[in-house]
């Protein structure tokens, strides 16, 4: 939304408001101190209480006029009545001013006065768009004459000579001098100034103004998040500042599912803590995917100790801090907006049809010294099928039923089967005004998705509302009330939440394998009757935020801010299993197990329960003061935290009746799958000191001493602190660079500490003892006992996870704030981390306790650039951000430096492998080169496998002793760390008309992919798979494959069982770089006239994109970003896929 639409819009109903008698800005009270008073106090008092300035001309109103007031209480209107009674003067009141003119009599009457010449200037002030400005500021320089900008942007200035010099200014924009000569119509066209617009910034415990920060802090354009067709605002985040990494989980696009959240990079690998970015909510820890992206006004990112060490040992890796709107002083403003999207998977393999696949395992079974697996009779079938010579997909087998594998001969794409194209829906309604008294925000938005998969049905519904309501009853009070509830429901069928089993199993089926049998019924393996048996998983989250602020002020320029907020979360988690069947040829019913964790026919009911609460409590104080030209703000303060936390996950199995899918209703034993109970505690007594010396010359000090309830009492207290400098270079006298050209050069640095206290529950100061329910391998009475493990013994030395952290960086305005460049280096060094016990002789019984054994560092750099300009009427924007991030291990309890767990001197990521020197084209290369280069592993090399490089001399091929000093002929052969993480936003606008465009990609990273979904063969005949890539695999000059030769190509020679070419190699080592385009948006502002006719404010129509077009190199059944698997733990691709989304969305203001 353009400025000033916005305001012009506003200007015109607050002027129609103002017309009337009970209009609430004519109706606030102004309180005075007594009942007589000079014209310029009384002026001062309106200015000062009503948040508006009142414009006039000094001849005709005279301010050293005294004047008896009525009462000391009065409405505004009335004020202005009794101040400008008998004088011919009137008033007006155009969006925050209050303009005193002649009034109409008076005006007439002065015209019959033969008067000197008068010289007018007319004209108008819009921006650099054309949009008029309202409220602009014309002022004759060397003179008091002035005028004000009415709803169009028009003025009209009396000035003292034909030709003038004069001075327009508005907040937000650059003062501009123009030269002007009455009788010619003047357009001042006004420039933004974006440094202006972002001064201020939302740091710990207060603001800052951005060109004094001196730590490493980064804002985000909340434009950039508006009107995005994505779930949640941690999908939006993704790419937009520099250090701020949003990873995808190991189930991909699943519903319900949060991105990841780290800040540069990797911070820790204790086996006791967690490297977790602190999320604030208006002051309150939350979850940053429960706020509705259009209700939020700011969001900061603390990245070095610096910034965020005024948050104690909860923020050792970062914080994001987020700010919710609130109303304004102004008169009620309703908007809604909605958007309807359309979805599907964006990344699905494109497989083998059932004869390619059929062949394709035939010739890995034969070359693994195996027999074909699909007979003569059966590759017939196959092919007469798909030439729609025969209608059925298979055939009965010697017991009655069908087959299902082997003899089977369809033609299925299972992921075309399995997954669809959907619809979204998302609509918000906010409600916000108020007055310079009582301001108020109320929001409400719903979300409804219906996933991709086609058969059984996945949902996720989320309703989020927010109440805000700001109060200034006293000058020297404020109060604040905020509310949030957020609920959420997922929807599942039971078997996508057994850890992925479903990708891992859809990934394995054959197009053979029938989609339903000749009798209608759904055959086994594509285990839909899995998914649509009733077996469900259903889970509805309550969360609810409440926060109260009070602020004091004193004294002038000293405010003590207290607040408390709550934050609980109430969660229920409902699972029910039902009998599962298959169906013989004769379409009776037989029983099929439902994965292997269930027995075959087993009915359940399994339920969960979380409820956990959060209390935050702040009491703060900040005052500020000057010293001739140094500036310093003081602030302490102190925090309290409380925590707790009760969940427990039931089950019982055999339901009475599938109608009744509750544990009630079924009889079976009583099982605790899980149960805890904990709670913690910390305080934190804080206080920072900033200092500017004119605005050259910067200096910030944070102190925090903190205790943990998570500590043993010796080591539960510890002091942190942290140091930051800048100078503004640009300030000094000697730079001689104009202003115009650089405005801001300031290199700045900072040191900090911080203490880790989030830990896993609880840290390993306390002793735990392993209870298995029903654990016991014998019967007792018929039942499984209950078992328990003897506990590890643990230290009384343990003490804090330590944090430090140097920043160097600058900043640089350039060109009329038209270029802005950051740019951050760090090294950031985690300290004490909990390792691995040492080894000792099991005589001992069990093992020796956890220590403080591990120390790492991450050191990386970011620059961010940002260039607005415009030309003519087209206004546009480009940004970019870059980062990269490394971890080294700097201690760990590995003396051998054991190649299986970290070592001394690692850096994270690494990836070992073999050096290959290609594919054997010939037998005798074969053999000349294995006499050489004989790998310690697999038989029979021949033709067409990989020739693995002997490096180390001894002619075989090993991983030696598996140690760094001894590694074999493994080294390092790449490394998984994403490097130069990046994004690229570009954006237009044209009169109503606005067009954008953002990018987000890695731009180095090795990744090592495994698994059926990159070999095709792999694993056995049960585990492969054949993808269309997967047929570039070697065949002989002389074969008899169907296929034909293929001796230049990618995959070496086939095996069913066999994975001696698939050792992590070079040959196979693939880029996982990729550019994504993350968002394309088009949109366009209905003009004003016609929003007018309506009665509206604004109504804007947009078309949107997400994750449309991908830049990579991997192969089409991988994913950059889901590469990763939760069921196999490693880069195989077996995930739900992300989604490609096109968003039709409308946003009316009314």
């Amino acid at each position: 939304m353009k400025i000033s639409m916005y305001k012009k819009t506003t200007a015109v109903l607050v002027l129609c408001l103002s017309m009337s008698i009970g209009a609430f800005g004519q109706s606030q009270i102004i309180h005075l101190q007594q009942n007589k008073a000079t014209v310029s106090k009384l002026v001062k008092a309106i200015e000062k209480q009503t948040k508006m300035s009142v414009d006039f001309s000094q001849e005709t109103l005279d301010l050293h006029r005294t004047i008896k007031i009525s009462s000391k209480s009065l409405t505004l209107s009335a004020l202005l009545e009794e101040m400008l009674r008998g004088q011919s003067l009137t008033y007006k009141i155009i969006d925050r001013h209050i303009a005193i003119v002649e009034s109409q009599a008076a005006h007439n009457q002065s015209n019959n006065i033969p008067q000197q010449t008068v010289y007018q200037v007319k004209g108008v002030v819009v921006d650099q768009t054309g949009e008029p400005i309202i409220g602009a500021t014309v002022m004759e320089l060397g003179t008091d004459n002035k005028a004000i900008t009415d709803i169009d942007g028009h003025f009209s200035l009396n000035t003292s000579s034909l030709r003038v010099m004069l001075n327009v200014s508005y907040i937000g924009y650059e003062t501009s001098q123009v030269k002007a000569q009455s009788g010619q119509p003047l357009t001042v066209r006004m420039h933004e100034n974006a440094q202006a617009l972002s001064e201020v910034v939302v740091v710990g415990f207060g603001t800052q103004r951005k060109s004094n920060i001196t730590d490493a802090i980064t804002t985000i354009d909340t434009k950039m998040l508006a009107d995005r067709p994505v779930t949640n605002l941690s999908q939006s985040l993704q790419g937009t500042v520099p250090g701020l990494n949003m990873s995808v989980g190991g189930f991909g696009g699943q519903l319900g599912q949060s991105m990841g959240i780290s800040i540069r990079g990797t911070g820790t690998i204790s086996t006791g803590s967690k490297a977790t970015t602190l999320v604030l909510i208006d002051g309150i820890e939350g979850n940053m995917d429960d706020v509705n992206p259009t209700d939020i006004e700011s969001i900061s990112v603390l990245k070095d100790a610096a910034a965020s060490s005024i948050y104690g040992s909860r923020a050792a890796f970062g914080v994001v801090l987020i700010t919710t709107k609130s109303g304004r002083a102004d008169r009620t403003n309703v908007s809604y907006t909605s958007n309807v999207r359309y979805y599907g998977p964006g990344n699905l393999p494109d497989p083998m049809n059932a004869w390619e696949f059929a062949n394709y395992f035939n010739e890995g079974s034969v070359n693994g010294g195996g027999s074909p697996i699909f007979n003569d009779d059966t590759l017939d079938r196959i092919q007469k099928y798909m030439r729609g010579e025969i209608k059925t997909s298979t055939i009965p087998n010697s017991n009655g039923n069908w087959q299902f594998h082997e003899k089977a001969n369809d033609n299925v794409n299972w992921w075309d089967k399995q997954f669809k194209w959907s619809w979204a829906q998302e609509h918000n309604l906010n409600i916000n005004g108020g007055n310079s008294k009582n301001r108020y925000y109320l929001s409400a938005n719903y979300l409804g998705q219906d996933g991709n998969l086609r058969y059984g049905k996945d949902k996720f519904k989320r309703l989020t509302t927010n109440f805000k309501y700001n109060a200034a009853p006293y000058e020297w009070l404020e109060v604040q009330v905020n509310a949030r509830y957020i609920y959420k429901q997922l929807d599942n069928p039971l078997y996508t939440v057994l850890n992925g089993l479903l990708y891992h199993d859809i990934s394995r089926m054959w197009p053979m394998m029938p989609f339903k049998d000749p009798n209608g019924y759904y055959m086994r393996n594509g285990k839909l009757n899995q998914l649509t048996n009733g077996s469900r998983s259903e889970s509805s989250t309550n969360d609810a935020y409440f926060q109260g602020q009070l602020v004091f002020h004193p004294l002038k320029n000293w405010n003590i801010t207290a607040n408390i907020g709550l934050r609980t979360v109430n969660q229920f988690d409902k699972q029910n299993l039902n009998k599962v069947y298959e169906h013989n040829v004769n379409g009776d019913p037989l029983p099929l197990g439902y994965g292997s964790s269930y027995a075959t026919g087993q009915t359940g009911a399994m339920q969960y329960w979380l409820r956990s609460s959060m209390v935050t409590a702040n009491l703060y104080t900040d005052y500020s003061f000057d010293i001739n030209s140094h500036k310093f703000k003081l602030m302490a303060g102190l925090n309290i935290e409380k925590f707790n936390n009760r969940d427990v996950d039931l089950q019982r199995m055999d339901l009475i009746t599938e109608l009744v899918p509750e544990i009630g209703a079924a009889t079976g034993v009583d099982k605790i799958r899980d149960a805890s109970a904990y709670s913690w505690a910390t305080a934190g007594f804080f206080g920072r000191l900033n200092y500017d010396y004119e605005n050259r010359y910067f200096f910030t000090s944070n102190i925090r001493y903190d205790g943990s309830s998570r500590f043993l009492s010796k080591d539960r207290w510890g002091l942190f602190g942290s140091v930051s400098v800048g100078w503004n270079i640009a300030g000094e006298k000697f730079f001689k660079v104009d202003d115009r050209i650089i405005s801001l050069l300031k290199p700045r640095i900072s040191w900090g500490t911080l203490g880790n206290q989030n830990t896993n529950s609880y840290y390993p100061f306390y002793l735990l003892q392993q209870i298995t329910v029903n654990g016991g391998s014998w019967l007792m009475n018929g039942k499984k006992p209950t078992v328990a493990l003897a506990p590890s013994t643990v230290s009384t030395s343990l003490t804090w996870e330590t944090v430090r952290s140097v920043n160097v960086g600058f900043d640089v305005s350039m060109l009329r704030n038209r270029l802005n460049v950051n740019f951050d280096y760090y090294n950031r060094k985690t300290s004490n981390m909990v390792g691995p016990a040492g080894e000792i002789a099991s005589a001992f019984g069990t093992k020796l306790p956890n220590s403080n054994n591990t120390d790492l560092h991450t050191r990386g750099w970011e620059i961010a650039m940002a260039w607005q300009d415009y030309i003519g009427e087209v206004r546009y924007n480009i940004g970019l951000n870059l980062s990269d991030a490394r971890t080294f291990i700097d201690r760990y309890p590995n003396a051998s430096k054991s190649l299986t767990t970290y070592y001394e001197g690692q850096e994270l990521g690494e990836i070992w492998g073999y050096v290959t020197h290609g594919i054997a084209k010939s037998q005798d290369e074969m053999d000349a080169w294995i006499k050489d280069n004989k790998p310690s592993w697999g038989s029979g090399w021949t033709e067409g496998d990989i020739m693995y490089e002997d490096l180390d001399g001894d002619h075989i091929v090993n991983q030696g002793a598996n140690t760094l000093a001894d590694s074999g002929d493994r080294r390092i052969i790449g490394n998984s760390t994403p490097r130069y993480r990046f994004g690229v936003n570009m954006g237009l606008s044209w009169k109503g008309f606005d067009f954008s465009m953002f990018w987000q990609g890695v731009a180095k990273r090795d990744l090592w992919l495994s698994g059926n979904m990159f070999w095709g063969l792999n694993g056995g005949e049960w585990q492969s798979t054949g993808l269309k890539e997967q047929l570039d695999y070697y065949r002989p000059a002389n074969t008899t494959s169907v296929f034909g030769p293929n001796t230049d190509a990618y995959f070496p020679r086939v095996y069913m069982n066999s994975d001696k070419n698939q050792y992590v190699q070079t040959r196979y080592l693939r880029n996982g770089a990729y550019a994504r385009l993350k968002n394309i948006q088009l949109g366009y502002s209905l003009p004003k006239l016609l929003v007018d006719k309506a009665h509206l404010q604004k109504v804007y129509l947009c078309v949107s994109a997400e994750n449309l077009f991908t830049i990579k190199s991997l192969p089409k059944a991988f994913d950059p970003e889901t590469a990763y698997s939760n069921y196999t733990d490693s880069n195989t691709g077996k995930t739900y896929p992300l989604q490609k989304t096109v968003s039709f969305g409308l946003n009316v203001s009314f």
